[in-house]
């Protein structure tokens, strides 16, 4: 496997909170869906309550009628429980930074790559597999400070390239 160029570890965008993302903006300049991360993008590591704040931007996106799709590595059992919420579309067992997981979220989503945001709190996760998928990408900053063990080796890694 070839280590990923840094151009791929850059995200178009970086946003403090989900809160802080312009979607009317977004929404202007052709982007109709989002494939959104779950664990500290809009849920607690391991948890299946949605933050407040993603609650709001959920509710604004679809107001809004961008299409969603979840996006994770978790567990189907608990990605699914949190899609229904919604009645959102996802991919579990997504094995990001894969692009094949991308491949298949553009199909929910029925829309192609320069029309989606991808949205997540890690590089080498969220916004390579993003990128490499040719999707805008906007890191966000994670929810919380619990997480995987080798996730927080990988945050240290993200120092470098940040």
């Amino acid at each position: 496997m070839s280590l990923p160029k840094i151009k791929q570890l850059k995200p178009q965008q970086k946003a403090s909170s989900l809160s802080s993302i312009n979607l009317q903006e977004m929404r202007a300049n052709g982007k109709k869906g989002i494939i959104l991360d779950l664990d500290n993008t809009i849920t607690l590591w391991k948890d299946t309550a949605l933050s407040k704040e993603a609650q709001v931007f959920i509710k604004q996106a679809l107001e809004l009628q961008f299409g969603i799709c979840l996006l994770s590595n978790a567990t189907k059992n608990r990605t699914s429980k949190i899609a229904e919420i919604y009645d959102l579309p996802f991919v579990s067992m997504a094995r990001k930074p894969s692009k094949k997981a991308y491949l298949k979220a553009f199909g929910l989503l029925q829309l192609k790559a320069d029309e989606v945001i991808a949205i997540g709190d890690q590089i080498f996760t969220d916004v390579l597999g993003g990128n490499r998928a040719g999707c805008y990408t906007i890191l966000v900053s994670p929810l919380g400070t619990r997480e995987f063990i080798w996730t927080k080796l990988m945050r240290q890694l993200e120092k470098l390239v940040e």
